[in-house]
């Protein structure tokens, strides 16, 4: 049996369990997903910077671990909440137990709580501010929580981004290599390997590089990707997001990228009760009609209040909450999605958006 490890909310709920990965105190944001599969791609999901993520399917591990399965450099998550973990995994290609991977990524986590107490709890009462710990008592990380810096007060996107632009070369096609310049607040690697299916090379650069550097390098179209954190931080992003909209480029923004376009627009954002996270969020697309099961990760969403008159318009609407999950300009080649379409819930149901990009590029409406 692993060591003791306590769960501490803010709100003095308390829960015990055995400690995963390695001995430690970690503090974050307790969030919740309800994907069944994909534990390596969310423990590696910059969008869960700063926060203690809780997988509310009971038995997680089964699949073990691999490198092809990483979404960045490492593991993102601030900590590890599960109900049990599989210490025999079966499955030929991987190469290594979510323990192990765990263990040797520094992960603090925690199994053999009730996930789904916990989930009932956030659910009802918001996501709040945690601690796991297997250094303190429950009354002594309490006072510590307290004291720690909220979830919203700090810029995570800063922490998660590139220090220096790199590439992400295209597959092999017949057609024109498309330059697309993404703009890093925390972007998964599927996304680059989606581009790179449509023969697009992908320069990634830090999420503070200036609009002028960006359109230096002549791109033939601008992405703004996920990420983490509290959008009202990003005002230079919004601000450089302005410049490259009006360089007439084909803009597409995702999850955290939609945020950043609709608020370059005038629109703002709030923050959701306990947020969309997960492998099943129904997306209606409204110029189509067709209802798309879709992978989420976020946990503030955009107000469209203030877009009137801007052109930009809501496409795809969440059918659980009626929040925003796109936009698209009536004239301009600019067009948003808040969900992942670089997930695989439908499997490729939604790549559709790449391919409407591409199109965009090419010079052609993809719609």
């Amino acid at each position: 049996m692993s060591d003791r490890c306590l769960l501490i909310l803010e709100d003095g709920t308390v829960f015990e369990g055995a400690s995963i990965g390695v001995p430690g105190t970690t503090v974050g944001e307790v969030v919740f997903s309800t994907s069944m599969t994909g534990y390596q791609e969310m423990l590696t999901d910059p969008s869960y910077a700063g926060q203690l993520l809780t997988l509310t399917y009971p038995l997680i591990g089964n699949y073990g671990c691999a490198d092809d399965r990483l979404e960045s450099r490492g593991v993102q998550v601030a900590g590890f909440v599960i109900r049990q973990l599989c210490e025999t995994p079966s499955h030929w290609g991987s190469t290594e137990s979510l323990s192990e991977f765990l263990a040797d990524s520094g992960v603090i986590g925690i199994q053999g709580i009730d996930t789904r107490a916990l989930t009932r709890r956030l659910r009802s009462h918001g996501v709040m501010m945690g601690m796991l710990t297997t250094e303190f008592e429950a009354a002594e990380a309490l006072t510590q929580l307290k004291s720690a810096p909220d979830y919203a007060s700090v810029d995570f996107v800063r922490k998660v981004s590139v220090d220096q632009p790199y590439v992400w070369e295209p597959e092999p096609s017949d057609g024109k290599t498309l330059e697309v310049a993404l703009v890093d607040c925390g972007v998964k690697f599927n996304i680059m390997r989606c581009l790179a299916s449509y023969g697009v090379r992908t320069t990634v650069f830090p999420c503070d590089t200036p609009a002028e550097a960006i359109l230096e390098r002549g791109p033939d179209g601008i992405a703004f990707s996920p990420g983490p954190g509290d959008p009202a931080h990003l005002g230079n992003i919004v601000d450089t997001a302005k410049t490259l909209i009006h360089s007439g480029r084909p803009i597409f923004g995702i999850c955290l990228g939609n945020q950043i376009v609709g608020k370059a627009f005038g629109a703002h954002t709030f923050k959701l009760k306990f947020g969309h996270r997960g492998g099943n969020h129904p997306v209606k697309d409204l110029a189509t009609g067709r209802v798309y099961i879709t992978s989420q990760n976020h946990g503030y969403a955009l107000d469209p209040q203030g877009l009137e008159g801007t052109g930009l318009e809501v496409s795809h609407v969440n059918l659980n909450d009626g929040t925003v999950e796109g936009l698209r300009h009536r004239e301009l080649p600019v067009f948003t999605i808040q969900y992942h379409p670089e997930a695989h819930p439908g499997p490729q149901d939604s790549h559709y958006l790449f391919q409407r990009f591409v199109d965009a590029m090419r010079g052609s409406d993809g719609a």
